[in-house]
């Protein structure tokens, strides 16, 4: 027999040991203590943020110094005192301010002025002039919000497509962390000079109460100085102190947050775009050119009809000039747009593995490109057809000046295909500030009246209904109208200008002036009926008076 433990002799077992926390009896087995208390329940830890937010995280700035919080308070009381009543100049003046705010809080956390930040920031304040230049809405929206965007783009900085389209929009995750920043200036600040800040609100309040009092002296005086006063300083009022109230908070948060964000930009750039999978070359060629020769199809026809003639295709189809460009002209809008997207899809996908590889990307990306230039020329062909027939409007500007950006953009695309493409976001970026500011420069509301009333030289049609309703920019274009059309198509823009009576300088636009100056000199016809003259009736009440809707 082998000596395994398999063969070995069976060991008597040790008598079992009592729990170490049991207490002992004499008789019976021993009592086990009651089990612990049930631990209470707990979330579970939240997952870590993402990888992308981790790599744009900022670092933390110091303290908010009490130059950055005065100039944010700054920025607040000129918010409250000038932005009312309209958009001007006072736009501009309470941006200074704040972007002060912001040089101040960079230049103490150790930020360089970049030349492409100094661009987008003198950028953005250059489009806040098109405000106090015009007096129509749409061109001032369009140049607040591009000048929103530089501004933003200004104090982050990038280089790279996420460095541009998020730093363009990341001001407005600031408010949060800028209001902490602030509190913790105010704290600090607090906690050194607290002996030097009730001498300080002192001083304050007794410039206040001087220059009250000798204001109203003064003013109580002489009419001319009061009147002087009265156009510099706001007509603050009981009603809307809770306007004011709002408006100071939010300006002051809005300074506030440009410094903040200065001190302590998010870096968009460090987040990386992985380039797609990619594809064989048949694999991926194959669609484009199918595409491209669809578009050379596209633009055969389109040379055909413009060397053949348009009495040729509008006979054997039976449309008219406007319906024809009317047709075509918003699907040829779709198609540019769809092609930015496919060329953008296109080139994370395409295969980069060889020389190659790459000149038959060039080549049927640059081909997509220039057939599309054609297109985007048909489309401009089309609405000026259009435009002929039934004039311009708003509508008709806007989306012409869209399709012409779109042009740029592929020109712009077509140019990184050969010179590389590192400077391309910021130079869509460039174009698209560029767009608006010339878009403002313009006034497209004198371009319509301008186009309008040469069209009444030519055929005797005009759009009266449609003129009424546009800004005081039309003024001088539609003041050389002959009677009664220039008062009918002046009627509604007076009723307009005057209804408030003299606004403030810093909410009155140069268009306006300009209207005021003309109307002052030459007022429309105020007796009568003009526009039923000028065969547009159904404006007038039964007691003669014009019928605003």
């Amino acid at each position: 027999m082998s000596d395994t433990p398999s063969d070995a002799a069976p060991t008597a077992q040790a008598p079992a040991q009592a729990h170490p926390q049991a207490p002992l009896r004499k008789h019976g087995p021993p009592v086990h203590p009651a089990p612990p208390y049930p631990r209470p329940w707990t979330p579970p830890p939240p997952p870590p943020p993402p990888a992308w937010v981790i790599a744009s995280r900022s670092r933390t700035p110091r303290a908010a110094r009490p130059a950055v919080l005065w100039t944010a308070l700054l920025t607040g009381v000129l918010a409250a005192v000038l932005l009312r009543g309209g958009l001007g100049i006072n736009l501009l003046l309470v941006s200074v301010p704040a972007a002060a705010a912001a040089a101040v809080a960079a230049l103490d956390h150790g930020r360089r002025l970049r030349p492409w930040s100094a661009l987008w920031a003198v950028a953005g304040l250059t489009l806040l002039l098109i405000p106090a230049l015009r007096d129509a809405w749409w061109p001032s929206f369009l140049a607040v919000v591009a000048a929103a965007f530089l501004g933003s783009l200004a104090l982050h900085g990038g280089r790279r497509w996420p460095g541009v389209l998020l730093g363009g929009v990341g001001l407005w995750s600031a408010p949060a962390s800028a209001i902490g920043w602030a509190l913790r200036g105010l704290r600090e600040r607090s906690a050194r000079d607290r002996s030097r800040l009730l001498p300080m609100l002192k001083t304050v309040g007794v410039t206040v109460v001087l220059l009250v009092v000798f204001g109203a002296l003064f003013a109580g005086a002489d009419a001319a100085f009061a009147d002087l006063l009265g156009d510099l300083m706001p007509d603050v009022t009981v009603t809307d102190a809770p306007l004011r109230v709002l408006l100071l908070l939010v300006g002051t948060l809005f300074a506030l947050c440009a410094a903040w964000t200065a001190a302590a930009p998010r870096r968009w750039d460090r987040i990386e775009v992985k380039p797609g999978r990619a594809r064989r070359r048949a694999e991926w060629a194959l669609p484009l050119v199918v595409l491209a020769a669809l578009f050379a199809a596209f633009n055969a026809v389109q040379l055909a009809v413009l060397f053949g003639g348009y009495e040729k295709v509008l006979a054997k189809t039976g449309l008219t000039y406007a319906q024809y460009a009317r047709q075509g002209f918003w699907q040829l809008l779709v198609v540019t747009l769809l092609t930015v997207v496919v060329i953008a899809l296109a080139q994370r996908w395409a295969p980069r593995g060889t020389d190659r590889d790459r000149l038959l990307v060039r080549s049927v990306l640059g081909t997509i490109c220039v057939l599309t230039l054609v297109v985007v020329a048909s489309a401009l062909r089309r609405m000026d057809l259009y435009v002929d027939a039934y004039g311009l409007t708003r509508l008709r500007i806007s989306v012409a000046g869209v399709e012409l950006w779109l042009g740029l953009l592929i020109v712009l695309v077509m140019a990184a295909g050969v010179f590389g493409a590192r400077w391309l976001p910021r130079a869509v970026a460039v174009s698209a500030a560029a767009s608006v500011l010339a878009f403002g420069l313009v006034s497209p509301d004198a371009l319509i009246a301008d186009q309008q009333v040469s069209r009444y030289e030519s055929t005797g049609k005009i759009d009266l209904e449609y003129l009424r309703h546009l800004s005081a920019d039309a003024v001088p274009e539609l003041d050389q109208l002959p009677e009664p059309q220039r008062s009918c198509a002046l009627e509604k823009i007076v009723e307009h200008l005057y209804e408030d009576g003299t606004e403030a300088w810093f909410t009155t636009s140069l268009g306006e002036v300009r209207a005021r100056s003309l109307l002052d000199g030459h007022p429309p016809q105020t007796g009568g009926r003009p526009c039923d003259e000028a065969g547009l009736p159904g404006l007038y009440d039964e007691w003669g008076d014009p019928v605003f809707p």
